[in-house]
């Protein structure tokens, strides 16, 4: 590896993202422009953007490095995160974008009429968000470390300082170019080395062998069926919960352009996916020394200069940095924009001056986690991410969207069911590693999580006295008003 390179190609998405930024208080005026960008964002940049942020550092280094470790297993995670977008489609995002709100809690709020309510779904929100930042650092942490030998702190520092200064100067509008931009430079970064790669073994001294590839251990056979459904259920429905996904969908001007926007998203994210796993794919036949926790997630940046010693090498490991750091970025800009809407609004006055503030305070708080804890597995971060979500969020949104009879007191109460059990079943996994036959109940626990935080908020909602808000049937059918095309 050349270090000065990639020290180079960090620089250059530093100095872009910076200046996209100082673009953005240009064209950022307005508290819409920060919130969500004017609901100005045509599907084609909206799916970009949405793209750019979703793409994380667990998928960039993590879904390589996981298809690496357990070959065919790994496939589930990007099945479920593009599978996601198909319910995000059929249920919740032009229902969203007709709400009018700027936030998850906005709407909940004008849906259940209740301030308690708001409060927890911030709660939720700002819980999410922070434990998805986390990785991202770890990511760039362990890029600058496996690239340029620099200390972890170094690059959580940098994508913290640079994502706090981008969203306090632009907000949303200048966000969806940032965004819109690298999720085409993360796919040249991974398309490129790929592709020849995949050319250097079809007619180098590499013969692919079946049985590395695809072990049988690692087929339909070696996998547990519970664990799986489990996984696939929070990856599906925990793509409604996050919050910098679906503030996205506040932006589109209409209903219609949002459905158009996440019919977008579920082809560019499968086709990222697809690049990804295959680099996960080569790895298993040229760089097997790698399939170990804590060096999986290495196999992007390492695996080009392997294949390719020499200036060719060193440039597409540059390459890669470039993309890896585009990820980081992305994503944790897409978060602290979708936090910093929610702390302005519930902290402070909602003014473009608190936006300011709670965007660097959505930064800080992450970066302070992360310099104080050890990376993990960047897949398994992200997973619990979308496990917590799919059972403290998930269940109110599809609720309050479709059931006119959800009631503020069913919603608070099954956001914390469905937080509480999820997060000790996590927390005593993570500390004891599983109690005999509870072991994967604990450490997959969506499967049952979710049904008993949807049952708790239908039983609660029916059998509270207040009912829903007198205004929920007309709020519905806004939400679900069909909308002119033409």
């Amino acid at each position: 590896m050349n270090a000065t390179l990639d020290i180079l190609a960090v620089a250059l998405i530093a100095a872009a993202t910076v200046l996209i930024g100082i673009y953005g208080l240009r064209i950022s005026r307005t508290t819409s422009d920060f919130f969500v960008a004017s609901r100005t964002v045509r599907p084609i940049w909206n799916a970009s953007a949405i793209s750019g942020e979703y793409l994380s550092a667990g998928t960039f280094l993590g879904l390589s490095g996981l298809v690496l470790l357990d070959g065919a297993r790994g496939f589930w995670f990007p099945i479920g995160y593009a599978a996601g977008y198909l319910l995000v489609l059929v249920f919740i995002a032009a229902p969203l974008r007709r709400s009018g709100a700027y936030t998850i809690p906005d709407f909940i709020e004008a849906r259940l009429d209740s301030t308690a309510a708001r409060r927890l779904t911030s709660v939720a929100v700002l819980i999410i968000g922070w434990l998805y930042i986390v990785p991202q650092l770890h990511g760039a942490g362990l890029t600058l470390m496996v690239v340029a030998g620099l200390p972890t702190w170094v690059g959580a520092v940098l994508v913290a300082v640079l994502v706090a200064g981008t969203v306090a100067a632009g907000g949303m509008k200048a966000i969806t170019y940032v965004q819109a931009f690298q999720y085409w430079l993360k796919l040249t970064a991974l398309l490129v080395p790929v592709v020849l790669i995949g050319f250097a073994v079809s007619g180098g001294p590499y013969e692919p062998d079946p049985l590395v590839v695809f072990p049988p251990s690692a087929g339909p056979a070696g996998i547990d069926a519970y664990e799986t459904a489990s996984l696939l259920l929070a990856l599906l429905l925990g793509t409604m919960g996050l919050p910098h996904v679906l503030v996205r969908f506040y932006t589109s001007p209409t209903g219609v352009s949002a459905r158009r926007t996440t019919v977008l998203v579920i082809i560019m994210v499968s086709v990222f996916y697809i690049v990804s796993s295959m680099m996960g794919l080569l790895a298993r036949r040229l760089a097997p020394d790698l399939a170990e926790p804590g060096l999986a997630d290495t196999v992007v940046l390492v695996l080009p200069s392997r294949v390719f010693p020499g200036p060719v090498g060193e440039a597409l490991t540059a390459l890669v940095v470039a993309g890896a750091f585009a990820a980081f970025l992305a994503t944790s800009a897409g978060l602290v924009v979708s936090l910093a809407g929610v702390v302005s609004q519930d902290a402070f006055s909602g003014s473009v001056r608190s936006f300011r503030l709670a965007a660097v305070i959505c930064a800080l708080v992450p970066l302070s986690i992360a310099l104080l804890t050890q990376p993990a597995g960047l897949v398994a971060s992200v997973g619990v991410v979308f496990v917590f979500a799919a059972s403290s969020l998930s269940p109110v949104l599809l609720l309050g969207v479709w059931w006119s009879r959800l009631t503020a007191r069913g919603a608070i109460v099954g956001m914390l069911t469905g937080a509480v059990t999820c997060g000790l079943a996590l927390i005593v996994h993570s500390a004891i590693g599983g109690v005999g036959l509870a072991a994967p109940y604990l450490a997959q626990p969506a499967a049952w999580t979710i049904p008993l935080a949807t049952a708790a908020t239908v039983f609660v909602s029916l059998a509270d006295r207040r009912g829903a808000p007198a205004r929920a049937e007309r709020f519905l059918a806004r939400l679900h008003a069909p909308e002119r095309t033409g």
